[in-house]
């Protein structure tokens, strides 16, 4: 069995990484059911704070990924989301490339819709790229789209945690008003989403810089090869380097976007249909689609290393592979014998990056102590690199099945001299007899002078 956090989530493998955390395939033994669970890796007051930001996070919609429950454990904390299992767009570029643009138009309307309530929210999520939006694993049914990581999403209005001449994101997907410092807006995240068109129409991350510039110097640029003309025009309205030129509103652009693709052509029927893969892979051993699966003699406390901790779960060791007939991978294509294309969960690009340009004489910002981070966990004999590096995500070690606390019951107490302790007698209700004796003579009197008064009358 795997570790359980905070009494609730069990950890079964990880299938992911991010700038701050990992991100594990866990059950939820409260709901009954397998969910996404990201677990940070370091306790720094930057990393804590915008976790609680992101996990205050609950936009409810059928193209948003936002955390659904967190928890804490001692020095770790975690916060859970659905678990969707087709990967990211990263993971279609690579088994197909370039997409079909109607394919594309999909996307990008799920996106800019899921988007639009995002902002609508007052959210700016600061982070869009083709790792950040997952998918469905629908086969080659319809997509579907959710727009994921708010980790360094912020509202508009919120103060900024970044230091003087920082930018927050990653690279190659910034908007020019954020590498001058602009305050963060949604118009930036419209940027992104032209970059992750162009990303998905082509096959390659495209040049940010070298399309800034020739905008600036030449004006909106023809459109691309392989870019339908109709198409191109709603983009260029997303990579506009002046904002005030761009779309203001995701819902702007969904009606321009619904627009173009009337005049799209239709698939023909050469076009390769994309299928949308689980990415994810089996479950490991011990686990179940009904969760951990308990030995026939009882459930059983996971066995304790040299150090004392539970054992981390083992990752899935099998690796992924396109299962459509005589599908080659995009990735493997160009010759014989090269391996299949599998993809391998990596580090998150998005950081802290200097603002340009930099000061001529900057000086030192002063580094605040920050607490040691935990060591990583052990890593399993065996495994493969990426198994290793995704063993090194901290989580608690707390063993499924031990209770928190102790069962306590309070034995007969024995005087020492004697074999059962003689009761103590127990004083009754009511005031002390030096109270109660002259009240009740006073009261008595009372009587007898009123009995006397009746008399003589």
């Amino acid at each position: 069995m795997g570790e359980v956090f905070a009494g609730r989530y069990e950890l079964v493998d990880p299938i992911g990484r991010g700038g701050v955390g990992a991100v594990w395939r866990a059950w939820d033994h409260r709901r009954r059911r397998y969910v996404a669970a990201k677990v940070l890796q370091q306790s720094d007051a930057h990393t804590l704070l915008r976790f609680v930001r992101e996990q205050a996070l609950r936009i409810e919609h059928p193209h948003v990924l936002a955390p659904a429950s967190w928890a804490a454990d001692d020095d770790k904390v975690l916060f859970t989301m659905d678990l969707v299992s087709g990967g990211s767009l990263a993971h279609v570029i690579g088994d197909y490339g370039p997409l079909p643009p109607r394919f594309v138009c999909l996307l990008l309307d799920q996106l800019l819709s899921g988007l639009s309530t995002v902002h609508a929210e007052g959210v700016v999520h600061r982070d869009i790229k083709p790792a950040n939006i997952l998918m469905e694993a629908t086969g080659t049914g319809r997509p579907h789209l959710r727009l994921s990581d708010f980790g360094i999403a912020m509202r508009k209005g919120e103060p900024r945690l970044t230091e003087t001449n920082y930018v927050v994101g990653t690279p190659g997907y910034f908007a020019p008003e954020q590498m001058m410092g602009a305050e963060p807006d949604f118009p930036a995240d419209l940027f992104a989403v032209g970059l992750v068109a162009l990303y998905l129409l082509q096959g390659r991350k495209p040049d940010a810089k070298a399309l800034i510039e020739y905008f600036a110097a030449h004006g909106t640029p023809g459109a691309p090869q392989g870019v339908p003309e109709p198409l191109w025009q709603v983009l260029a309205g997303l990579l506009q380097p002046d904002p005030h030129a761009r779309f203001r509103t995701a819902t702007g652009a969904r009606k321009a976007l619904t627009a173009a693709v009337e005049m799209l052509p239709d698939a023909g029927p050469d076009d390769e249909q994309v299928e949308v893969f689980d990415q994810i892979g089996p479950l490991p051993a011990g686990f179940g689609p009904d969760g951990p699966e308990t030995p026939a003699d009882g459930p059983q406390a996971p066995a304790q290393d040299v150090g004392g901790t539970s054992p981390s779960p083992q990752p899935s060791q099998t690796p992924y592979a396109p299962q459509g007939p005589g599908r080659q991978p995009y990735a493997s294509q160009g010759g014989a014998g090269q391996q299949p294309y599998v993809p391998t969960p990596s580090m998150s690009e998005t950081g802290s990056f200097h603002l340009a340009p930099p000061p001529a004489h900057p000086a030192p910002l002063p580094q605040a102590a920050q607490p040691q981070a935990p060591g990583p966990l052990p890593a399993h004999a065996g495994a493969p690199p990426v198994a290793q590096d995704l063993a090194h995500a901290t989580t608690a070690a707390v063993p499924y099945g031990a209770p928190p606390t102790r069962a306590y019951t309070a034995g007969h107490l024995q005087d020492p001299g004697s074999a059962v302790l003689q009761p103590t007698p127990v004083r009754r209700p009511g005031p002390s007899p030096k109270v109660a004796v002259p009240v009740l003579v006073v009261a008595l009197i009372c009587f007898a002078v009123g009995i006397w008064a009746l008399t003589q009358a």
